[in-house]
């Protein structure tokens, strides 16, 4: 199996652990390489314009490009390239994030950490047209009764909001990347710090951290 491979983490050790892993586990049978790599969304977008791939494997957030990171960015390379299998690595543990990942379209989902045993499995069964969640993510998905019922209540589009808002975007930064009015995310933070009982911005930091909104 002969596969033409792009890599997308703002971390460029990540993205070498990455390199070095698909290079050891490529075998007699098997040919990956990896002909691009990214530091974010901006220079992803233009490297799939101008790469021909069989499989991208990328990062789920990228904070500081203009074209935005997460579900929009997904959103964005399922739309325009909806034949080029998804691989995304996250370190994220919250649950309707995860979800939302998964109903976006992705081929697999895999936390980094277990990237070193699952990753090469992940490739096969993704390019073999399977889905594929890594282990401790679908232990997160399918037992998330653990988790704080206000929690649960977030809508995606809410998440979303709260995870770029954490990351440093302002109100009209996020409406501009989400392609939505200020207005209504500034409805969709005030609808979340509602549910989750939250007062200010500081106790929205402190809640998104501690419920793995960032990664």
């Amino acid at each position: 199996m002969s596969l033409r491979i792009a890599l997308s983490d703002d971390h460029p050790v990540v993205r070498a652990g990455v390199r070095a892993l698909l290079e050891t586990a490529s075998g007699l049978n098997e040919d990956w390489k990896v002909v691009a790599e990214a530091a974010n969304a901006d220079e992803l977008l233009n490297l799939l314009a101008e790469t021909q791939l069989d499989l991208l494997i990328t990062d789920f957030s990228m904070p500081g490009s203009r074209a935005g990171d997460g579900l929009t960015l997904i959103g964005m390379i399922r739309r325009r390239y909806p034949d080029l299998p998804v691989i995304v690595l996250t370190m994220i543990s919250n649950v309707p994030v995860l979800r939302a990942i998964a109903d976006a379209g992705v081929r697999g989902l895999l936390d980094k950490a277990a990237a070193a045993t699952e990753l090469p499995n992940v490739v096969r069964s993704v390019m073999q047209g399977r889905e594929y969640y890594g282990e401790a993510l679908r232990g997160v998905l399918e037992g998330s009764g653990g988790e704080r019922e206000e929690h649960l209540a977030l809508s995606p589009r809410e998440t979303e909001v709260l995870r770029l808002f954490v990351a440093g975007n302002s109100v009209s930064e996020i409406a501009a990347k989400l392609h939505r009015s200020k207005q209504t995310i500034s409805r969709q933070k005030t609808d979340a710090m509602d549910k989750l009982g939250l007062k200010n911005d500081l106790e929205i930091y402190d809640y998104a951290r501690s419920m793995g909104l960032v990664s």
